[in-house]
């Protein structure tokens, strides 16, 4: 048998909530605040900070790979009482560069590539953040992101070099020498896999694309490079050096930095070539900043 309700009064079905809109009267933080947020986040992602589990696995993974053959170095001269490091520490990069470079293009897309394929970049440029803000915060800590992975094994270096008791004036020069070479690399590479990852939103298509830039076309100078000097056509190796990131940091170092030269038979560039290694790496820097300021001009529309 079906049971009837009560009717329910007018006043009991209408309820009129004057909630109203209310201005914001707390602190506004402004550009500054957004820029330095933008790099901390950027900055911890590169390590997977505040990520998933399985976005820590390969930063940490090379960070470890990285540090260890440093680590080895260390144990080896302390326990043989070396009179110097088996490898200067400008080196260090150079021999690992492999390593950096799959650091790079892998956290590379990550910082950008997400941005540009959920479209969400409009979305930071409706807030104070202007496209100078944007890129710098990114470059900055892909930048730092990389100049962490490449320094800490060279404070490893240095801290086994004292505890092993070697010459501290020599440790320490050589210490400032591979930390000013590693800054350096960080922002070229730190720019290119930024540029090259800007292009495209697809990660798989960023990460593929940045190690064909640093990998392949060191592997192909380097190749030039021993085809060169084995026919006796020495005074172009330097100059081939131009054509590859990886060599013009090697070129850098060596003709300012005191350095010896990975180039074939350690033919290196001179003083008045470096600065042209110098001037094509400042160069490059600043074109991927300019590259990437346009590209997010683009975007941000």
């Amino acid at each position: 048998m079906a049971v009837e309700h009560p009717l329910t009064q007018p006043g009991e079905q209408t309820r009129i909530h004057n909630i109203g809109y209310r201005t914001y009267d707390g602190p506004r933080l402004g550009r500054a605040y957004a820029r330095r947020s933008l790099y901390s986040q950027s900055l911890r992602g590169a390590y997977g900070l505040g990520r998933s589990v399985k976005s820590k696995i390969l930063p940490m993974l090379l960070f470890v790979v990285m540090c260890v053959p440093a680590l080895i170095m260390v144990a080896v001269a302390v326990a043989t009482k070396a009179k110097d490091l088996p490898v200067d520490y400008t080196r260090y990069a150079v021999i690992m560069q492999a390593v950096i470079g799959l650091y790079v293009a892998s956290q590379g897309p990550q910082a950008v590539s997400r941005d540009l394929r959920f479209k969400t970049v409009p979305l930071y440029f409706s807030r104070p953040i202007e496209t100078s803000d944007y890129v710098r915060a990114k470059y900055a800590a892909l930048a730092s992101a990389l100049f962490v992975l490449t320094a800490a094994p060279l404070i490893v270096l240095y801290v086994g070099a004292l505890l092993a008791k070697l010459d501290f004036a020599d440790q320490s020069k050589g210490f400032g020498q591979g930390l000013a070479s590693v800054a350096l690399l960080s922002l070229l590479f730190a720019g290119i896999a930024l540029v090259i990852s800007a292009v495209t939103p697809r990660r798989g298509f960023g990460i593929a694309a940045v190690i064909a830039a640093l990998t392949i076309s060191y592997g192909a100078v380097s190749t030039v490079q021993a085809i060169a000097f084995e026919r006796s056509s020495s005074g172009a190796v330097p100059w081939l050096g131009l054509f590859s990131p990886i060599t013009l940091i090697d070129g850098v170092q060596t003709a300012f930095l005191g350095a010896s030269s990975a180039f074939p038979g350690q033919v290196g560039p001179s003083s008045a070539q470096g600065l042209v290694y110098l001037a094509v790496v400042l160069a490059l820097i600043a074109g991927c900043y300019g590259l990437l300021m346009r590209r997010y001009r683009k975007a941000g529309l």
